[in-house]
């Protein structure tokens, strides 16, 4: 996230503000020292991301996708494809 100064905000503010409704959110700093965040409105709230599961019931996978070409890497590392550890 990238920090501007108070005086660079002021000049470019519109500028900004469009940015920041469009996702990109910015520090304002005075002095080098951060004093505000601006984000959207509708940014979610640090609570509300999530991680696991973000993709649940858009994509598919085989159900052997673990052993999906295993009859060619196997013997790349020595390994016998009928066992596994």
């Amino acid at each position: 996230m990238r920090t501007i100064d108070l005086q660079e905000a002021k000049t470019h503010l519109s500028k900004l503000v469009e940015e920041a409704a469009r996702g990109e959110p910015f520090i304002v700093a005075k002095a080098g020292k951060p004093l505000v965040k601006v984000v959207a409105l509708n940014a979610p709230e640090p609570t509300q991301v999530r991680r696991l599961g973000f993709l649940g019931g858009q994509i598919s996978a085989p159900a052997d996708f673990d052993r999906m070409g295993a009859d060619e890497i196997d013997p790349l590392f020595g390994t016998d494809p009928g066992r596994l550890t």
